[in-house]
């Protein structure tokens, strides 16, 4: 079953057509960035226009940076401020007139990889941590997810949230080296490990293309993998959920 997957960041939106017995992207990705401000009618065009380049006028699953709940964004995430409390299937299929299945993005990301990465057959408790704008994180249990976990706002020892020092856009925008930065990283992943005790841990986003940089300074006792999807793990798994809950 062919589906337009749709991964909306906070920097940029892609989408691409994928074979979903396969796991794989069948068409070109297409980049479009995430519109400033990211408000619900810029960002319903901007999937109004992938659906049309893409020519498609079927099933979308889209991938979105907030807890989803029924179709319906809790949060605004990394968005702007209007998208809470916003029906988003219903919006987007008002503007491009497909059905729409809308899931959060680290839960996406995190269904890509176990069904198709690093993660397939992994049992006990799997959490992928996604490394972007913000940190996303997945949670499993003997392939089951446990959806809308947010991770990256756990808080800091100086009280401040954790995806702000933690997230890839923190090195980047601060300028630190891997080593700088992934001290960091550990910190989190520590407060990770001592919270939940995973079997496994999934490191995705672009930047587990560069793992080697910064795995070194990681010294938690739990295994750590990077996923091996990269950035085409939220289209992929946004289209794996439309699939699950599309009705016959």
């Amino acid at each position: 079953m062919n589906i337009l997957g749709i991964d909306i960041g906070g920097s940029g939106i892609k989408g691409a057509i994928v074979d979903t017995k396969k796991g794989e992207l069948i068409s070109d990705r297409i980049r479009i960035p995430t519109p400033k401000p990211a408000t619900p009618e810029a960002i319903s065009e901007v999937i109004k226009t992938i659906c049309q380049q893409l020519q498609w006028s079927n099933i979308v699953g889209v991938s979105f940076p907030t807890i989803i709940k029924k179709g319906r964004a809790m949060h605004f995430g990394n968005l702007d401020k209007s998208w809470k409390g916003t029906q988003v299937d219903k919006l987007f299929e008002q503007h491009s007139n497909n059905p729409f299945f809308v899931v959060n993005d680290a839960d996406a990301a995190a269904m890509g990889v176990m069904e198709f990465g690093i993660g397939k057959n992994q049992m006990g408790l799997v959490i992928t941590i996604t490394l972007g704008t913000g940190i996303g994180s997945g949670v499993f249990y003997n392939g089951q997810l446990l959806s809308n976990f947010e991770l990256g706002r756990m808080y800091g020892r100086k009280g401040d949230i954790m995806e702000l020092f933690a997230a890839d856009s923190a090195r980047k925008r601060e300028d630190w080296s891997f080593k700088s930065w992934g001290k960091r990283v550990n910190f989190f992943l520590k407060h990770v490990e001592n919270t939940f005790n995973p079997d496994l841990i999934i490191i995705g986003g672009g930047v587990s293309k560069k793992m080697e940089k910064f795995k070194g300074y990681i010294n938690i006792q739990t295994p750590i993998k990077a996923a091996e999807l990269k950035n085409n793990a939220g289209i992929i798994g946004a289209a794996i959920f439309a699939k699950k809950n599309v009705k016959n």
